[in-house]
């Protein structure tokens, strides 16, 4: 069992992981370098299964990004290589012997100030404040027979962030600094190692990001006008539903309630590897009235076709990208805090920016599925219904 867990380790992040001796270590890169997934790896196999008397804390700023992200990866794992635990699905905790793996949000500080650990990982420590850092390296104080340890995971979005400039510019003592990009990760596919070397051709910026792992600065960024809120109303005056198709990529369905002229939204699915068989059934988990217009991507017509006898009251969308976007930008929308693949598009979603960084009108194709659901949905149907059920802003 061993044997397979470590086959599967990202071999240069998960060298850093066994060998480094540091309070906090900072583990940076591009995407698809396998961050998370190592570092989660490396909890359950080195400490949750080998130490004894240990807490480990694995931390993301918001509940539900941190339930479908970090808490999901584990229990994952767990179940894959049929390893023994006890789990309290109530209090998100993982017991292994005298060992136990907790799972604790931000965004209520007061749930981790009694909490003293050995292990800690921040997974998108971009999400999280430089006050929020303290509080948790405070938090990093319990008894060992070792060293008590910190692991940041996150891809180098903003050069002026704090993180960069308060841990990895400031040469601290106590910090060690692990840099990867997609070329570390030997299984990763080779779709998405296309779309990462493409950005060559679609923006500077992300290039240096996402594939190159270089820290970069985010600017032009196309959606601003919009709010993220901890529930939506109970009911609503019409519900439509937005579709972006996809296979390597993700699938990406988004509600989208009309109330009192204001616009809701909900990510519902972002999920890859889906066939039109396999997308058909989550629809019928996620889409509760059939009679509800769902605006999909009009460049696959046969599975729009394929949905649509199945019951679905589904439509191609008017893909005009500039026309759509200008469209959405001039409505307020408010996000559902567990839409977390919906706010990371809507925070990173820019402009194209060429090699001399002149700003082009459209947009990089790069993370863009929930969006794009949401822009057919937003556009085409505010095409036929009166404006007035729109606010304009």
């Amino acid at each position: 069992m061993r044997k397979r867990i470590e086959a599967i380790l990202n071999p240069k992040i998960g060298k850093f992981l066994e060998k480094t001796v540091k309070r906090i270590n900072i583990l940076v890169g591009g995407a698809g370098s396998g961050k998370s997934y190592t570092i989660g790896q490396h909890l359950i196999l080195n400490k949750l299964y080998r130490e004894k008397d240990k807490r480990i804390l694995v931390v993301r700023k918001t509940l539900p990004a941190l339930r479908i992200t970090a808490y999901q990866l584990i229990l994952d794992f767990l179940e894959q290589y049929e390893l023994p635990h006890q789990l309290n699905k109530t209090e998100m905790t993982i017991s292994v012997n005298n060992n136990r793996m907790l799972f604790k949000s931000l965004d209520d500080p007061e749930k981790i100030k009694s909490y003293e650990g050995n292990y800690l990982w921040i997974e998108e420590a971009t999400e999280i404040s430089h006050k929020d850092f303290m509080q948790l390296n405070l938090r990093l104080r319990r008894h060992t027979d070792g060293i008590n340890q910190m692991f940041l995971s996150f891809n180098p979005i903003d050069e002026h962030h704090w993180l960069n400039e308060k841990l990895v510019l400031a040469s601290r003592q106590d910090a060690a600094v692990n840099e990867t990009t997609y070329k570390d990760n030997p299984f990763l596919n080779q779709a998405y190692i296309d779309e990462l070397e493409g950005l060559k051709d679609e923006d500077e910026n992300y290039y240096r990001i996402y594939t190159l792992g270089k820290w970069g600065v985010l600017k032009n960024i196309i959606y601003t006008n919009y709010d993220i809120i901890p529930e939506l109303p109970k009911e609503f005056d019409e519900v439509i539903y937005g579709l972006d198709f996809g296979f390597n990529n993700p699938s990406a369905l988004l509600k989208i309630g009309f109330k009192d002229k204001e616009i809701f939204e909900r990510e519902l699915l972002y999920k890859t590897g889906l066939t039109n068989a396999d997308l058909i059934k989550e629809l019928e988990n996620l889409v509760k009235d059939k009679a509800s217009e769902i605006y999909a991507d009009s460049a696959e017509p046969a599975r729009i076709e394929e949905i649509q006898r199945a019951g679905f009251n589904i439509h191609p969308s008017d893909k005009d990208v500039k026309a759509g976007i200008d469209f959405v930008k001039r409505h307020k929308t408010h996000i559902l805090t567990s839409s977390i693949n919906l706010i990371s598009e809507k925070r990173s979603y820019k402009y194209k920016e060429d090699k001399n960084g002149n700003v082009l009108e459209e947009p990089v194709k790069f993370r863009n599925h929930a969006v794009d659901a949401e822009r057919y949905a937003l556009y085409t149907h505010g095409k036929i219904v009166e404006p007035d059920i729109f606010i304009i802003e």
